[in-house]
């Protein structure tokens, strides 16, 4: 088989050649994290024998990071494999897990693990029964389909689930695709995985969301404009926190945010929702962390209330 893209090892690690207990892999979902995870368990020295992806795009990363791994239906891919990797969205892995031991597709033995942040052990049950160790291996890192994915892999961190006794299972292979594990507790995983798609998802939206304004306002190369000021605004999030804020919320400039509101409200109205909802919140995190001066920020609340969904003003400023 064709040599998989090199993902390098985590330090400390043994070269493949020398690291013990090689694993046949199945992917199931050789979708944007399935293949890449796929290609550094192949670095790292184990076999992958088969991987299952519906779509075209599935197809054509099945072909370009598992070279020569033949694409096969879930439960032919679950037969064939010591470890199978579970890649799917969130909503349809329950039915898949809880199908392929309807149909006795797990064995005893088989090691497991799913990639969704959303799920923890709960839902490999009906895979345990069968005698297959569950692992919730999750990485907080983003993967849109291009070729940097495979790049972004080294280092990124890993949220893990597992019992007590299969923790050194998951770090080991955590390591091995040259990720950092870190422990998320079964009860917490929603609450994590919301944190991320906080962080992420939202950070995304909010990024062309401002572009979007930007180009509306004649600004022909947003990106130049933005990527100065919100990496400086990451960098002071993720540093200082709630101190970090600036801009009128922090200043309660009441005034200021009125005009924002009008102006949106004329020139993109489908914004004024986005807007209200982000201010209202930035201006309690302001409150509560002593940015703001209650004097202050109730005007600014009263201003956001009477913009917020289900008043008559939502959508429109006043005058």
């Amino acid at each position: 088989m064709p040599a998989a893209r090199r993902i390098p090892r985590a330090a400390g690690l043994p070269p493949a050649a020398e690291a013990p207990a090689r694993l046949r892999v199945g992917v199931v979902g050789a979708g944007r994290v399935g293949a890449v995870l796929g290609a550094a368990l192949a670095a790292a020295g184990h076999e992958v024998v088969a991987a299952a992806g519906l779509s075209a795009d599935s197809a054509e990363r099945a072909a370009r990071l598992l070279p020569g791994v033949p694409l096969l239906p879930a439960d032919s891919v679950v037969a064939a494999a010591d470890l199978v990797v579970l890649a799917v969205p969130d909503d349809t892995l329950p039915g898949l897990i809880a199908g392929l031991a309807g149909t006795d597709g797990w064995r005893a033995g088989q090691l497991a693990f799913h990639t969704s942040g959303a799920h923890g052990l709960a839902v490999l049950e009906p895979a345990e029964r069968a005698g297959v160790l569950p692992l919730a291996l999750h990485p907080a890192m983003t993967f849109s389909g291009a070729a940097e994915d495979v790049d972004r892999l080294p280092g990124a961190p890993f949220g893990v689930t597992g019992r007590p006794a299969h923790r050194a299972v998951a770090e080991t292979l955590v390591l091995e695709m040259g990720g950092e594990p870190f422990f998320v507790a079964e009860e917490d995983r929603p609450l994590y995985h919301a944190a991320l798609v906080t962080g992420a998802n939202h950070l995304v939206t909010l990024v062309a969301e401002a572009a979007d304004l930007l180009r509306a306002a004649g600004v022909d190369a947003p990106a130049r404009v933005l990527t100065p000021l919100l990496s400086a605004a990451l960098d002071n999030g993720l540093r200082r926190g709630d101190r970090g804020l600036t801009g009128p919320v922090s200043r309660g400039d009441v005034g200021t945010v009125r005009d924002h509101l009008a102006t949106l409200a004329e020139r993109a109205p489908d914004s004024v929702g986005a807007y209200v909802a982000m201010a209202q919140r930035t201006t309690q995190r302001a409150l509560a962390s002593g940015r703001l001066k209650r004097h202050d920020g109730a005007p600014l609340l009263d201003l956001l209330t009477a913009h917020g969904p289900g008043s008559l003003a939502s959508g429109r400023a006043e005058g």
